[in-house]
């Protein structure tokens, strides 16, 4: 018998862009995230994901943001394993059994009602693992969380569909909400956002893309008291491009000479409060 999911909105069916990268890098001889669950999913939904028209470049791409992020919340959680996890805007992505926290860490997946519906239909119940189906603008969704441990948050992929206000104002709440803790999501600079809205790729998401992007990774430290700016994590000189295809390596080596022509990419930026 077949699993039936619930009919998503055009914001909500993005989820497949990111979960098709992740499930062909998996297929790759030499994968970056080595996502076996995604490919799972994939396969089991029967999801065409050759819509997508993706090639190798932004297959790695999706997949290598998802490993630093992957690094990040690992290493946070191996510091403080009474932790709080989130992932907001977290689709069908499988990022807590990739990086497996002990039950002393409360995960949440943040998402739309209907995309935490989905992932309760297609995934693997987890003791520490739990669902939170809401829109993230709504301001009363962080009240059901604990606000007394520190908390790792990483979002792949969302804020590119938030507006700038609407960003600001999520960072605030999360970091009001707890007492310490780290956040990290891909940076988009302008150009990037202006790229992603012409790529044949992703142009089945280029008419839900609200943010503007922002070329200086400070920026989000003038929008919320107390953010600082841990790491910009430029992808092209992260040691995984030694994995890449030639011609793409090449490229990347390049690229990595100048921090304005990496950040024509997508970056991840890791944040501490």
């Amino acid at each position: 018998m077949g699993i039936s999911l619930p009919a998503f909105t055009p914001v909500e069916d993005s989820l497949w862009l990111t979960l098709c990268g992740r499930a062909l890098d998996n297929r790759r001889p030499r994968s970056i995230l080595g996502d076996r669950t995604a490919d799972e999913i994939v396969r089991k939904l029967d999801y065409d994901c050759a819509r997508f028209k993706l090639s190798e470049s932004p297959i790695i791409g999706i997949a290598h943001r998802a490993k630093k992020l992957d690094e990040i919340a690992a290493n946070f959680i191996a510091r403080h394993p009474d932790a709080v996890g989130l992932d907001l805007g977290a689709g069908l992505d499988s990022r807590m059994f990739r990086i497996a926290p002990p039950s002393t860490v409360d995960w949440y997946d943040v998402d739309f009602p209907d995309v935490i519906t989905a992932r309760q239909r297609v995934m693997t119940e987890r003791a520490n693992a739990h669902g939170i189906g809401t829109d993230l603008t709504d301001p009363d969704w962080l009240d059901a969380l604990p606000a007394d441990r520190p908390a790792v948050i990483v979002a792949d992929g969302l804020l590119a569909f938030l507006a700038e206000e609407d960003m600001i104002s999520l960072l605030n709440r999360l970091t009001g909400h707890f007492p310490s803790g780290e956040i990290a999501f891909n940076g988009y600079s302008r150009f990037a956002i202006w790229a992603a809205k012409r790529y044949r790729g992703t142009q089945s998401i280029a008419g839900l893309l609200k943010s503007p992007g922002f070329d200086d990774p400070r920026e989000p430290e003038r929008w919320v008291p107390g953010l600082k700016l841990v790491k910009e994590i430029l992808l092209t000189r992260e040691p995984e491009v030694a994995e890449f295809p030639p011609a793409l390596r090449m490229f990347n080596r390049l690229s990595a000479h100048s921090a304005a022509w990496s950040r024509k990419g997508t970056t991840v930026l890791r944040y501490r409060f």
